[in-house]
């Protein structure tokens, strides 16, 4: 696997190495062993499988108790996915990488705890797969708008067209107005 930085220290693009040949394909996805010399000290605990149709925004989401470091990967079409700095003393609070993830390039990106995350559909369907370094906890989860004006994200919006929300993501609070990490 090869390790590629962003513009923020902490959140890191995972690149496996793919050996493939006119039956398919083979890729490592995970290996404690080297993930402990790039992120020392993770333990995950449980695995997430989401399907989700094309323009389709989950997020930005994150967890002030029982915070949640992300491990994802796409394993059918094509997603942006974003992670944005809600850690109130960081010097990167507020800003956010944002990298395409798909079936082609099968690049991973590792989310650390104190990092609100999101995703955007621009396939038709997209499967995206993550592993958590703590257990989902709704009751301690929070949401910024994707749309914040203050964040910035430049979403690929399929045909300039809003984005599919739930609810609870269409009611996100805007970064001024969150709870976030002190």
């Amino acid at each position: 696997m090869v390790l590629v930085d962003t513009t923020i220290p902490e959140v890191k693009i995972i690149e496996p190495r793919v050996f493939g040949d006119d039956r398919g394909f083979f890729m490592e996805t995970y290996r404690q062993s080297w993930f402990d010399e790039i992120v020392p000290d993770i333990q995950f605990v449980q695995d997430n499988h989401s399907k989700s149709v094309k323009g389709t925004l989950r997020g930005l989401h994150y967890q002030l108790k029982n915070p949640q470091g992300k491990l994802v990967r796409v394993v059918q079409g094509s997603v942006y996915d974003v992670a944005v700095d809600v850690r109130k003393g960081s010097p990167t609070f507020g800003q956010h990488v944002g990298v395409l993830l798909d079936d082609k390039n099968r690049r991973q990106l590792w989310v650390p705890e104190g990092f609100a995350h999101g995703f955007y559909v621009v396939s038709d369907s997209a499967e995206f797969v993550y592993k958590c370094t703590d257990y989902y906890a709704p009751e301690h989860e929070h949401s910024i708008l994707w749309n914040d004006p203050d964040v910035g994200i430049d979403w690929p919006l399929v045909d300039g067209q809003g984005p599919l929300l739930s609810e609870k993501d269409n009611a996100a609070a805007l970064l001024k107005n969150a709870k976030v990490f002190d």
